[in-house]
């Protein structure tokens, strides 16, 4: 299956503004690109990339006074199969975690272990340890989550959406994460293209799609809380602790998004 997907983005400010970038393909599927991806700016401004700690591409940039506008569009391969699934994964002991997937367990930003640990082992200490408990986990968190883009707020927690019972895709993904990681289960945060490929389409403006994915020491799977069910054409872009780590863009200084679009589709051929 080819994938046509991009992105145009619009940023505008009064004064200069650098900026972290994070709309890059994950190199893990650099393999799978049948066109090139290069970010492009306009005005033509200078950029560069490096690999940041959890091994993400990103694009430092300068935000002229005035505005910048990021794009990019390309063609990737992929299988056309859904979100593998495990079932009977078993769940790994700490002890033999891999030193570096131990972060993975702890407190973040916006996963606050330590104020929903009684709350997850209240409601899945009984369930079995491996694929079902974290199956349990996203079931619950689609469950208690009311979606809805009014509901979005950037200091929201996954205790907040815990206690309120609302929020956005990255909602879910960080109430699952959270419960996860109190399981002692690592999980980490996702970025990706996520188009209506496989399923009915959604009457709503094309986005990136947050995702939480659980570790064990040999294997990963892809959970999706807020749609919980497995998906066709995942493009990853991003990962790390929460959406800390993984933000689109950041910018240290004033700025407004004025434009937001995103593009995901099928294609019979490259063009």
């Amino acid at each position: 299956m080819l994938i046509r997907a991009g992105c145009d983005i619009r940023f505008e400010t009064y004064t200069s503004a650098p900026m972290m970038a994070m709309l890059s393909v994950h190199p893990s599927r650099n393999k799978d690109l049948r066109t090139v991806h290069r970010i492009t700016a306009a005005p033509d401004v200078p950029m560069y990339d490096y690999l940041d700690a959890f091994g993400n591409t990103c694009t430092r940039v300068v935000v002229p006074p005035g505005g910048l506008t990021l794009s990019c569009d390309f063609v990737v391969e992929d299988s056309g199969l859904p979100d593998v699934q495990a079932h009977g994964a078993p769940q790994a002991d700490v002890n033999d975690l891999p030193d570096d997937i131990l972060m993975y367990l702890l407190g973040s930003r916006y996963c606050e272990t330590d104020r929903l640990s009684d709350v997850a082992w209240s409601l899945f200490g009984n369930t079995e340890p491996g694929w079902a408990r974290v199956q349990a986990i996203v079931d619950y968190a689609h469950r208690h989550i009311e979606f809805g883009y009014h509901h979005a707020r950037p200091t929201k927690t996954a205790w907040d959406a815990y206690q309120e019972g609302t929020g956005v895709c990255r909602d879910f993904a960080h109430l699952a994460i959270t419960l996860c990681r109190c399981m002692n289960i690592p999980a980490r945060y996702c970025t990706g293209y996520l188009g209506d490929i496989g399923i009915p389409p959604v009457d709503a403006p094309m986005d990136f799609r947050p995702g939480s994915m659980s570790i064990s020491a040999d294997n990963g799977m892809c959970f999706d809380a807020r749609h919980n069910r497995p998906r066709i054409g995942r493009i990853l872009m991003a990962r790390g602790r929460d959406a800390t780590d993984t933000a689109l863009t950041t910018t240290f200084g004033p700025s407004r998004l004025v434009r937001f679009d995103v593009h995901t589709d099928e294609v019979e051929a490259i063009a």
